[in-house]
Formats: structure tokens, C-alpha cells, sequence
């Protein structure tokens, strides 16, 4: 499972923990995030994460 961040604000999406209040279940891999899913702190695309190691 990887992390990715979001450029914009610094928000981190955990592949193991996903957005389930965003409908993201635990464990979803990035590739399946949809393309028009928004960062839930400031909107930016996903095309604005990065992937980072904690």
C-alpha cells in the first residue's frame, strides 16, 4: 500500500485506509481512485498528488 499527497494543500491519501465518507473503500489502490475525484481539503485533481513515503 502507498501514499500519495496532495501538492496543493499536503492532504494524504492512504491506499489502506481509502475515503470511505467519499465512497473510497480501504485498500483501493490509487490507479482505481477515479479521474474526477477532488482532494477532499481543497479540491485540487488527482493529477495534483504525489506519491511520498511515511
Amino acid at each position: 500500500m502507498k501514499t500519495w499527497m496532495c501538492l496543493i494543500c499536503g492532504w494524504i491519501y492512504d491506499e489502506a485506509v481509502g475515503v470511505p465518507e467519499e465512497g473510497i473503500a480501504p485498500g483501493t489502490p490509487w490507479a482505481q481512485v477515479p479521474m474526477n475525484w477532488t482532494c477532499p481539503e481543497c479540491g485540487a485533481r488527482k493529477e495534483d498528488f504525489e506519491m511520498v513515503e511515511i
